[in-house]
């Protein structure tokens, strides 16, 4: 292993590439405790000293800030806006001829659903800095702390924090952008993935503390299994065969090979995991909108906060888990569209063997993908699930970290990034970063 370091830092281009990476990663993490204009940063600390928990709303989005949100910092928003416009661009070709031709366009069309993208993320910004700065002044982003976060509470002071957030998502997605063209991985990703494990010693060092000895080495020992089975399904897939017929193009003959159609057990990625846990914030902002900052609220959201927007109540659960299993199946749907598959497939001579090309190869991928789309289901849910009964078992938060999106995304993002250092070590050197 520390040769194959060794030889990607020897190769002058990916070790520009990684060096710049770095340095972008640096300049998040130094952006993450830099607070906002108008915030008072010990009062800050004061009330996270506070509030050991500020309920799921908060530490789900905080989860993909690396901690900013609840510093209030610059970059308090993180990558979230740009997140949630990505989702949206994307579902919108269903929905929307336009966006779906602009998908089939190539390059030229996916420039457009970029800026789209990014037009998209700087007003969601703007409304989620505008949330989060309201909440703040009011008092009700740390419910019960006695100090103030804004102690000027002018309209100047509150306006320049909401700009200041807004920009601090604009530059997330310069960040990110730029570690994409210039250096390696996607950048988005890598930002996200980097957000996460800086809350991965703290989370750790909480059970520590709390747990005991024996009870953070159980969760270290149950985390490393979790992972490596999470690693396992996700490199895993289902190998359609596929067959093309020879043809003669001119004088020369071309097709007669064989190859595959890889349909993983996973097609839906981490995307369900979170339309799934941001449905459900949903109650959570109704108990924190309707509650005063002593945390009184009336009857019915008494109701909503001990069964919808408290993670471990059976109803939230059950909730949780449906969502999952509902949105791998409606992800799935609308990212692999077995038509258009087997179109492309007869248009080139291919063919599944004894399978008639056409409409029952269409019906055969669709057989084939609601299937394992169904074990895809059931591995999201279960992996969905470890954050909750880590929540009952050991005390830890609902963003425990060998569970849930954060080992996802971790998995994810890790594995991508590997194999994209891998290629570019084999084109120089005939030999990958892993033997």
């Amino acid at each position: 292993m520390l040769s194959a370091i060794s030889r990607v830092f020897k190769t002058p281009d990916l070790r520009r590439k990684l060096l710049f990476t770095i340095g972008i990663i640096i300049v998040y993490r130094i952006g993450v405790f830099i607070p906002s204009p108008g915030v008072d940063y010990s009062a800050v600390n004061q009330c996270l000293a506070i509030s050991e928990t500020t309920g799921g709303l908060y530490e789900f989005v905080n989860l993909f800030s690396g901690g900013a949100l609840l510093q209030v910092s610059i970059l308090a928003m993180g990558i979230m806006p740009y997140i949630t416009a990505s989702i949206i661009v994307q579902l919108l070709r269903v929905v929307v001829p336009h966006f779906e031709a602009l998908h089939k366009e190539g390059q030229a069309g996916q420039a457009k659903l970029t800026q789209y993208t990014r037009y998209l993320t700087v007003g969601l910004g703007l409304l989620q800095a505008t949330t989060l700065v309201t909440l703040a002044n009011t008092g009700n982003l740390f419910p019960g702390c006695p100090v103030e976060i804004f102690p000027e509470s002018t309209l100047w002071t509150i306006s320049l924090a909401i700009v200041a957030l807004t920009a601090g998502t604009v530059f997330i997605m310069w960040l990110g952008e730029l570690a994409t063209e210039r250096g390696v991985g996607n950048g988005m990703s890598l930002l996200i993935f980097v957000s996460i494990v800086a809350g991965f010693p703290g989370s750790m060092m909480n059970i520590l503390q709390q747990k005991g000895w024996f009870i953070f080495i159980v969760v270290i020992i149950l985390g490393l299994v979790v992972l490596g089975c999470v690693v396992f399904v996700e490199q895993s897939q289902r190998r359609v065969p596929v067959q093309y017929a020879k043809r003669m193009i001119g004088r020369r003959t071309v097709g007669g090979t064989s190859t595959y159609i890889p349909i993983k057990v996973n097609m839906a990625g981490v995307i369900p995991v979170i339309f799934a846990s941001s449905l459900l914030t949903l109650p959570m902002m109704m108990v924190q909108f309707n509650q005063d900052p002593q945390g009184n609220m009336p009857g019915w959201v008494e109701w909503i906060n001990a069964n919808l927007a408290t993670t471990s109540a059976p109803l939230h659960m059950v909730l949780y888990l449906l969502l999952v299993f509902g949105f791998t199946y409606f992800y799935v749907s609308i990212t692999f569209n077995p038509v258009d598959v087997a179109d492309d497939m007869k248009k080139y001579g291919g063919f599944i063997p004894g399978i008639r090309a056409g409409e029952p190869t269409a019906k055969y991928l669709s057989y084939v993908s609601s299937r394992i789309t169904f074990a895809g289901a059931v591995y999201l849910a279960l992996i969905a699930i470890i954050p909750v009964v880590a929540l009952v078992s050991v005390g830890a938060n609902q963003n425990f970290p060998f569970g849930g999106t954060s080992l996802l995304i971790m998995v994810g993002v890790g594995l991508e990034t590997v194999k994209q250092i891998n290629a570019q070590m084999q084109q120089r050197h005939y030999e990958g970063l892993l033997r």
